[in-house]
């Protein structure tokens, strides 16, 4: 029998939090950093092939992983790295409040890094563009640099390239509209996937988890 995903979602710009129950996964992989808080007992987790059991865990972006006992509650927080930096998680990581409120209100105040404002112009003009095609040399043309520098200081402040990038956004904006209440199809196309099984590839690939299983959850949209 299949555990599914339940509970309460917080979905603010760069970060979401999750206070509920993990449903069954596959191994996965995605951009934003996870803290895992887990409100009764540890968690049980396979990180790179390695078993880790702890009531807090930290699983780094783009770090392979799944759980081993679905169905644990906790508070789970997806944080974006070029807002949320690792090294600053881990110090956090053994204080982190199990409150969901007072989790919201200690990201409220979280200082973000400085970005390159190159970064941060290419980052408005994606997110401007993703009911559209993205051309990433364009882009780049518009905050006047070539590609391969562009392509550079993603690498560095960002951490994914430019077309990743541009994917994680589309998968965000498409994860919003469902959770909203949108269909699989009208969020895909909205979010310029090629269709929902490209969509719903994406969610399984990333969060190793059907999409419909999205509908389970109850949002609130934070500033």
């Amino acid at each position: 029998m299949n555990t599914v995903w339940q509970g309460r979602l917080w979905l603010a710009s760069d970060y979401c939090l999750l206070d509920g129950c993990a449903g069954d996964t596959q191994a996965h992989a995605h951009y934003a950093h996870q803290l895992m808080l887990a409100h009764d007992g540890e968690l049980r987790l396979m990180v790179g092939g390695q078993l880790l059991q702890s009531q807090r865990l930290l699983v780094p972006s783009m770090q392979p992983h799944a759980f081993i006992e679905p169905g644990q509650p906790m508070l789970a927080l997806y944080t974006e790295p070029l807002s949320f930096r690792l090294e600053h998680l881990k110090d956090w990581q053994a204080e982190a409040p199990t409150q969901p409120q007072a989790l919201i209100e200690r990201l409220r105040h979280w200082p973000r890094p400085p970005l390159d404002t190159r970064v941060e112009q290419a980052l408005l003009g994606i997110d401007a563009l993703l009911q559209e095609k993205i051309d990433a040399t364009e882009l780049a043309s518009q905050v006047r640099l070539s590609l391969s520098q562009l392509e550079r200081l993603f690498g560095d402040q960002v951490g994914l390239s430019i077309r990743r990038l541009v994917l994680w956004r589309r998968l965000r904006l498409a994860l919003a509209m469902v959770l909203r209440g949108s269909n699989l199809t009208a969020a895909a196309h909205t979010a310029n996937f090629a269709d929902s099984a490209h969509f719903s590839r994406t969610v399984r690939s990333m969060f190793g988890i059907q999409a419909r299983a999205l509908h389970n959850l109850q949002l609130q949209l934070l500033d």
